[in-house]
């Protein structure tokens, strides 16, 4: 059994306790307009082109059979999309890594190699593995074999979910999960499905059953200026989130633009707005409908 994975992120600090390694699985069944991964998306293997570190070799002229290369005028590279196979031959010999190729296949064992490397720091600090996307639990038989490995050599095992998936999905990784990081985007029907492409009622009702199954549970919160940060938003899901069991803390993220360099070598363009930097007094202000409910809660740095 393979995997699509499109990165293995060694010394994570943000995606669960302690220090981690994440595991990236491409795919995913939501498209948020703010999306940090715009590369996770789809669920095929993708050329990823930084034109701006193109050194004008020509390498990747040479190498492309199909001709979706050709020299600019700037004496970098142009590449012509419409002709591209993502066969990945120009990434093999460009110099500068500015082809590459997102996604490969790969299996439990060579992941696992890789998680190993770092089990004493896991040890040391509390941490573990993570796996995330994209959504991997779209990919939940072999989420599951990896999550299984995992807890057989001792490592602390988290998921990373949107949950817009099968409750069959969640069912497949129960069993070898300490820890759910479960994403809520808000709870308007009509906002959540302009933003994100989907209804939230799968996303609510997954969301309610894993907590009826006593999973441990960390909620986090992307704060989007202009959909969910206002004061309404947050009160309205620490009122739901208050009925809920297993909830063991929540945790907003700031918005930001990192993703604009991904979508520029994807091909695609941003409709993101331009980032709203939260305040602390506005961060707080934030917090408060959850600590009022005596839910806790934190703020993430960027």
């Amino acid at each position: 059994m393979e995997g699509m994975i499109f990165d293995i992120q060694r010394f994570s600090l943000q995606d669960g306790p302690g220090i981690r390694t994440t595991v990236f699985f491409k795919g995913c069944s939501l498209d948020c307009f703010w999306c940090h991964n715009p590369e996770s998306k789809s669920s095929f293997q993708q050329l990823q082109f930084f034109r701006h570190l193109c050194t004008g070799c020509r390498a990747c002229i040479s190498a492309c059979s199909q001709k979706a290369l050709e020299m600019g005028t700037d004496h970098r590279a142009i590449l012509r999309r419409d002709r591209c196979l993502v066969c990945g031959d120009c990434a093999k010999v460009c110099p500068a890594e500015a082809l590459l190729i997102c996604g490969s296949l790969k299996t439990a064992d060579e992941v696992v190699q890789v998680l190993l490397r770092d089990k004493p720091f896991y040890q040391q600090s509390g941490g573990g593995i993570t796996i995330s996307g994209g959504e991997p639990l779209m990919q939940a038989d072999f989420a599951a074999e990896l999550l299984k490995r995992c807890r057989d050599e001792g490592l602390h095992t988290a998921v990373d979910t949107a949950g817009h998936v099968p409750w069959e999905s969640f069912e497949k990784v129960l069993p070898y999960t300490h820890l759910f990081l479960y994403d809520l985007k808000g709870l308007d029907s009509d906002k959540h499905k302009q933003a994100t492409g989907v209804d939230q009622a799968v996303i609510l009702r997954n969301l309610e059953r894993l907590s009826n199954t006593g999973a441990s549970i960390i909620i986090r919160i992307p704060v989007i200026p202009g959909y969910n940060d206002q004061i309404e938003d947050m009160t309205r899901m620490a009122q739901y989130l208050h009925e809920l069991q297993g909830i063991e803390c929540v945790e907003l993220s700031p918005y930001h633009r990192l993703a604009d360099g991904k979508l520029e070598s994807l091909g695609q363009k941003s409709d993101m707005p331009e980032a709203v930097e939260l305040s602390s007094e506005a961060a707080q202000t934030l917090l408060k409908p959850f600590e009022d409910r005596s839910i806790c809660v934190r703020y993430l740095n960027s």
